[in-house]
C-alpha cells in the first residue's frame, strides 16, 4: 500500500519559512504546518519573544511529519 504524501509540508520549506523571523515574520511556519492558532500566536507575540522561535528549530522536523491538516 502507498501512502500519498503530497498534503506532507517539507521540512526543508518550513525551515526556510521559519527563517523569515529575521525580517520580522515570526511563526509562517506554523501556517504551513497546519497550526494555525498557534501561527497566530507566534504573530502576535514575536514566536513569543523569540524563545518559541528558537524551540521550533528542534520541533519543525516533528511539525511536518505530523501535520495538522
Amino acid at each position: 500500500m502507498q501512502v500519498n504524501n503530497l498534503n506532507k509540508p517539507s521540512t526543508p520549506t518550513a525551515y526556510l519559512l521559519w527563517c523569515l523571523c529575521f525580517i520580522g515574520l515570526c511563526g509562517i511556519h506554523r501556517f504551513y504546518s497546519g497550526r494555525w492558532v498557534t501561527g497566530i500566536i507566534w504573530i502576535l507575540t514575536g514566536g513569543l519573544l523569540l524563545i518559541g522561535q528558537i524551540i521550533d528549530l528542534f520541533l519543525i522536523p516533528s511539525q511536518c511529519e505530523n501535520p495538522k491538516r
